[in-house]
């Protein structure tokens, strides 16, 4: 009898236990079961609250295209994406600095003597020889804007081709043949006395009578005043692009070189300053550079 008691209080010992696991195990699965559906108290914290009400899950489904404030990095920036809202953008100047108040030291000590007065009683050109056809003077003018005149010293500097024909039209309407009153010869009006000067100061022997070598002559003389002016006033900046110009008529290299070619160096590059003596007629070359009938021939 007592062998049989011991065996039945174990026995129902066993069967308590057994079913307090089975009951621990179903509640196990009823907790996995409401977590997969999202039922409340499926996200594993006790507190009952649905999962889509947190903020943090809310901020994983926003969309991908919605503004951040991370700054990207300047690699990815660098290749068009999307600005972030706090980068400022840089401006940079859209002008190149004037010119100097005062010129620096010439580097050249012979100047081209000033223009001539007209003669007394002149009142109109005259002409002598044969006229270029206007196919022959394009291709002169063309030629010598092509030219590099200051191989050692500025090999950099160009003569602008729309500055030559502009210039040539200015002085001559692409004549050829015509002598001013002042004395002005050819197609560039190039003065006697300045074809000397050019001749002697690079050592040439351009012929001012000859269109071609007239055409030379000028584009050469426009590269000497490019160089003279440009490190007087520029700091050895030859660029003669009228981009860098502003309404002021003193305030670019290209203005500067126009004026002097029709009134010399001596009247532009003053003690005083950068001068432009003739308004009009770097106003007239000016606009000829981008509105001349002869661009088109």
């Amino acid at each position: 009898m007592v062998r049989r008691e011991i065996w039945g209080d174990s026995m129902t010992e066993r069967l308590r236990r057994t079913a307090l696991v089975l009951g621990a195990v179903a509640l196990a699965l009823a907790t996995v079961v409401a977590c997969a559906n999202g039922e409340p108290g499926g996200d594993g914290t006790g507190t009952g609250v649905e999962a889509a009400a947190d903020p943090s899950a809310e901020a994983e489904q926003s969309p991908a295209d919605e503004p951040t404030t991370e700054p990207e990095p300047p690699a990815v920036a660098g290749l068009g994406a999307r600005p972030t809202p706090s980068a400022t953008p840089k401006r940079t100047p859209s002008k190149k600095p004037g010119p100097r108040k005062v010129p620096k030291p010439p580097t050249e000590t012979k100047l081209p003597p000033p223009p001539p007065k007209p003669e007394t009683g002149c009142t109109k050109p005259r002409y002598e020889g044969t006229q270029a056809s206007r196919a022959q003077v394009k291709q002169a003018l063309t030629e010598a804007a092509g030219r590099t005149y200051w191989p050692s010293s500025a090999p950099s500097i160009r003569v602008p081709v729309d500055l030559v024909k502009a210039t040539a039209w200015q002085e001559s309407g692409w004549q050829s043949n015509i002598i001013a009153c002042d004395g002005g010869v050819g197609l560039m009006q190039v003065m006697p006395d300045t074809a000397a000067f050019v001749n002697q100061r690079f050592d040439q022997s351009y012929d001012i009578d000859a269109y071609r070598d007239n055409a030379t002559l000028g584009a050469n003389y426009l590269a000497w005043l490019i160089k003279y002016i440009g490190d007087a006033f520029f700091e050895s900046d030859y660029g003669v692009s009228a981009d860098a110009c502003t309404s002021e008529l003193n305030s670019c290299l290209l203005n500067a070189v126009i004026s002097a070619y029709n009134f010399g160096p001596g009247a532009v590059v003053t003690e005083d300053g950068l001068k432009i003596p003739n308004p009009q007629y770097v106003r007239n070359v000016r606009a000829l550079m981008t509105e001349c009938e002869c661009l088109a021939f």
